[in-house]
């Protein structure tokens, strides 16, 4: 299963249009406070549908909810390429977010679900980090695609196009996988008493302080990575631009070429990163103090890249060096993963684990949701630089709720 695992995640993240789909918007005429509310709406929706998708995974089938993601997604796609306009994107948002919340939590508990069946539960940090590897890697192999798409034929929305083609082959892979992944309570036989077991099974876990510290600790450093993400990206691309390099390309052309080379290169170090998540944990003693320690490499790293930021309106090189960090945040994000969803996986049970996810990815959205509006306002008034400083303190300052049990 593991191959079928990896091709999962390598297929998933063939998202041809992630890269460029600022631009799709812009190039369609819509202005940034619209584009702002798409995501907005895109934001709302997940965080509404998560937890009743994590509950129905759980409760009828996680292979079924896999392929209603993927039908969204390529629902989502269709209206994107075929459409215009304001509102039609805002039904494909809704699609997409639908699409999000089937699939977020499920997929992991699926490998769980085998892991344990299979008797290899304390593998879990290496096998799950090798699966995610290969997710990255598709990361890659789609940023270098992407860019090939838009060079060669100049067409944004080509790029959804594109993109339902991997996103098929998906369907059936994972439609297709043994049916004892889906978790289920074989012994219960209506729909009814699945839902209310699940139902009984997930409350519990908001009991366990232990699952809570988890989820709370993987969720501020995804939200505040979010958050993150959205300045440092936008340095990355000016950065790559501005070389000197392949200057007989129009605008459009060299965007593509150097912004897919760029992500190539990041999702290539990220793929290492989550392979090597096991190695990580090892060298720095046990999965609860790895957990930990990499939350604060997180607060620091974001604290020191706003402090470079200020500091490249004096000297140049500081961009660079601000970029740096940003990268090895992208590295440490995908090293925790692994960790994250282990940890997590031990403190809830396997009946809800799909569910349980789903929280901790609803809580992820929240995080991300809460910080942006008070990081973005810091932003606009002070400058990005001070927007994350302020957002790496605020990490550490949040670290004694975050801060997972070592004994």
């Amino acid at each position: 299963m593991f191959y079928r695992f990896a091709l999962y995640g390598f297929l998933k993240n063939l998202k041809f249009y992630e890269p460029f789909i600022i631009l799709y918007f812009l190039s369609t005429g819509l202005s940034y406070s619209m584009i702002g509310v798409l995501i907005s709406i895109r934001m709302l929706s997940t965080t509404l549908l998560e937890l009743p998708t994590g509950i129905y995974a759980d409760s009828f089938g996680r292979r079924k909810s896999m392929v209603m993601s993927f039908v969204s997604y390529i629902m989502s796609f269709i209206i994107f390429f075929f459409f215009r306009n304001f509102y039609a994107f805002g039904i494909a948002m809704v699609l997409y977010a639908l699409g999000d919340a089937f699939r977020t939590g499920t997929h992991k508990a699926m490998i769980l679900e085998y892991l344990r069946i299979k008797g290899m539960e304390s593998r879990k940090v290496d096998y799950y980090g090798h699966t995610r590897a290969a997710s990255q890697l598709g990361s890659a192999v789609n940023a270098v695609l992407a860019g090939a798409i838009v060079f060669c034929t100049g067409n944004y929305a080509l790029i959804f196009l594109a993109a339902i083609i991997p996103y098929l082959i998906d369907i059936i892979n994972v439609g297709t996988y043994p049916p004892e992944l889906d978790g289920i309570e074989r012994k219960i036989s209506s729909m009814k008493g699945q839902l209310s077991e699940t139902i009984k099974k997930f409350a519990g876990m908001f009991k366990n302080k232990d699952a809570l510290r988890g989820i709370i600790n993987s969720s501020l450093f995804d939200g505040s990575f979010e958050v993150s993400s959205n300045y440092l990206q936008p340095i990355l691309k000016s950065f790559a631009i501005s070389l000197p390099i392949m200057l007989f390309l129009t605008g459009q052309e060299r965007i593509a070429v150097v912004v897919g080379i760029a992500y190539f290169f990041i999702y290539l170090l990220t793929s290492f990163a989550s392979s090597n998540a096991k190695k990580v944990m090892d060298k720095i003693g046990n999965l609860p103090s790895a957990i930990n320690a990499t939350f604060i490499g997180g607060a620091m790293i974001i604290l020191l890249s706003g402090v470079f930021v200020t500091m490249k309106e004096r000297y140049d090189y500081f961009a660079l060096l601000a970029i740096v960090l940003f990268v090895s945040l992208y590295v440490l994000k995908n090293i925790r993963r692994p960790m994250n969803v282990g940890y997590i996986s031990e403190q809830i049970s396997h009946r809800t684990m799909a569910s349980g996810l789903s929280v901790e990815s609803l809580m992820k959205t929240f995080v991300a949701a809460l910080l942006a509006p008070p990081i973005g306002w810091v932003a606009d008034v002070y400058g990005v630089g001070a927007a994350l400083a302020v957002l790496g303190v605020i990490m550490a300052l949040f670290y004694s709720i975050a801060k997972v049990r070592t004994a």
